[in-house]
């Protein structure tokens, strides 16, 4: 298979995160370009409302960047509130209103866990609605996650500092601070009106149902002011976002001078986006991260060049970027999956293949990352490819992501020692599935082990580390406390303590700090 040249020096942010956007949209069940629509609907209500330059710009990306957060809660909505379905549950809670507790107690008995058992349902209710401290949970999550990503690609901090703002309201019912009024930065508001009047043309289905939820939503919901702008030009603004694809229009939107970045700046893109991706499930996290690392060290083992080492890097980052159109129900499951369940998945490198070619400074890397499941013998998806056509970094990455995935848990089985997983990536080398060369280049990487640096981030102690790895992974202090031979009590402590260190107030906060910082523990 021939990749494309390597990247261009420069590219815009705009077209490099706008094409990301589509792995937001399907991993809260929204149709394509959700997010792309809500950029311009927002930079244009700020536009005729007056709203100055820096804060324009701010407003472009943050409501690209707010939905990094999106999975930041999904272990949760999925196995303690949505019978499996986290996308589900999602697009159910997008359409909440806190000033609207009866319509919203209607909505979660009606849309909660759609596709479990009628058991599984009422207990997702039963839960949803008696969980006092659910709604904090999600809020601390969604921006503890986008903030954390965002500054992992680099964003800077006006754009991280609005992002704390994702779940307020105007009327102060929002969390998880309860901030209220124009404390809550302008961008942020201008998102909560462009979000809301989106989700009401996806779902309500014509712009008149946009319109009124706009309007009933003025003054508790969404900031009075910027909502009379746009009830005053809904007609031009809706017809902007209206048609077939809203890319071009996009793109035009973005204030001037628009933000360019040097080539090496997609390597904090593309960590920031592996990240989100493996923290959709507690299985997964630090997987992509992980498998970037073995391929590239396999590749240079190989003496592939530079180049092409970069664009294999950046493709194992990102080629598990599809996982986020799957439900966590499938993902988590400890048995033998169904064909349809087997179907879902499988599509899952589509989704990456396209969300990679949307972003036109990725597409080198759309077929590459796309291809990660593909096997030798034909026998791999999405495309069911032949061995003729994998190239030598697509061998590489085939068979880095085998064996690292077998060096961690899964729920339907334990991690494999590394006797086992060797044999297993041999046993698959045997009969034709990964190639040779590629198959010995990685497990020659897997023997070399990094220093470890003297010390935890932010003074970490032994124990917090500890206690951090199984929060992350989504265990309970209950679970905690059995695992680790203290009481729930101490591990309430010692949590509370951690995250006041490292400045998050989440599990999904504490996945990402731990991502980031390589706490994880080896994959064993």
């Amino acid at each position: 298979m021939a990749y494309a040249d390597a990247v261009d020096e420069s590219f815009r942010m705009a077209e490099l995160l706008g094409g990301l956007s589509l792995a937001c949209d399907v991993a809260s069940a929204n149709v394509p370009e959700k997010a792309l629509r809500t950029v311009v609907l927002a930079v244009e209500v700020g536009r005729r409302h007056g709203v100055a330059e820096a804060d324009l710009r701010d407003t472009y990306y943050v409501n690209l960047l707010r939905y990094l957060g999106c999975v930041g809660y999904a272990h949760e909505e999925a196995h303690v509130y949505g019978a499996g379905d986290d996308i589900g549950t999602r697009a159910v809670m997008g359409m909440a209103d806190a000033g609207d507790p009866v319509g919203t107690v209607r909505r979660i008995v009606g849309g909660i866990g759609q596709g479990g058992t009628l058991g599984g349902r009422v207990r997702a209710v039963a839960r949803i609605l008696g969980d006092g401290q659910a709604v904090q949970g999600h809020s601390h999550a969604q921006c503890d996650a986008s903030q954390r990503l965002s500054d992992m690609a680099g964003m800077g901090p006006r754009i991280g500092a609005t992002l704390r703002f994702i779940c307020e309201r105007w009327d102060g019912k929002g969390h998880p601070a309860h901030v209220r009024g124009e404390d809550i930065p302008v961008a942020m508001r201008l998102h909560h009106l462009a979000d809301i009047v989106e989700l009401a043309l996806q779902r309500g289905g014509s712009q008149e149902a946009a319109i009124a939820l706009a309007r009933r939503r003025s003054g508790g919901h969404l900031d009075p002011q910027l909502t009379r702008t746009f009830l005053d030009h809904a007609g031009e603004l809706l017809a902007l976002v209206d048609g077939p694809s809203c890319w071009d229009r996009y793109l035009a939107v973005e204030p001037s001078p628009h933000l360019v970045a040097k080539a090496a700046r997609l390597d904090d893109v593309a960590r920031a986006f592996a990240c989100f991706a493996d923290l959709k499930s507690t299985w997964t996290l630090g997987h992509s991260t992980g498998v970037a690392e073995l391929a590239d060290r396999a590749a240079a083992a190989m003496g592939l060049p530079d180049d092409e080492r970069a664009t294999l890097r950046r493709a194992a980052l990102l080629h598990d970027l599809g996982r986020v159109s799957v439900a966590n129900g499938i993902w988590d499951k400890p048995a033998r999956l169904t064909v349809s369940e087997w179907e879902r998945v499988r599509l899952h490198s589509y989704w990456t293949e396209r969300a990679l070619w949307q972003a036109r400074p990725l597409r080198p890397l759309a077929q590459l990352a796309g291809g990660a499941h593909e096997r030798v013998d034909g026998g791999g998806y999405h495309r069911a490819l032949p061995g003729v056509a994998l190239g030598r970094a697509a061998r590489v990455l085939a068979a880095a992501d085998s064996y690292r995935a077998m060096r961690e848990a899964r729920p339907y089985r334990p991690a494999l020692d590394e006797a086992a997983a060797t044999r297993a990536l041999l046993d698959d080398v045997a009969s034709g599935r990964l190639d040779r060369d590629a198959a010995r280049a990685v497990l020659d990487a897997a023997g070399a082990t990094a220093p470890r640096l003297p010390g935890w981030p932010c003074g970490l102690t032994d124990r917090e580390v500890e206690v951090l790895r199984l929060v992350a992974r989504g265990s309970s202090n209950k679970q905690i406390g059995a695992d680790l031979g203290i009481s729930p009590r101490t591990v309430q402590h010692h949590v509370a303590h951690l995250y006041a260190k490292i400045g998050v107030g989440s599990r999904a906060g504490a996945a990402l700090f731990a991502t980031e910082h390589g706490l994880l523990g080896p994959a064993t």
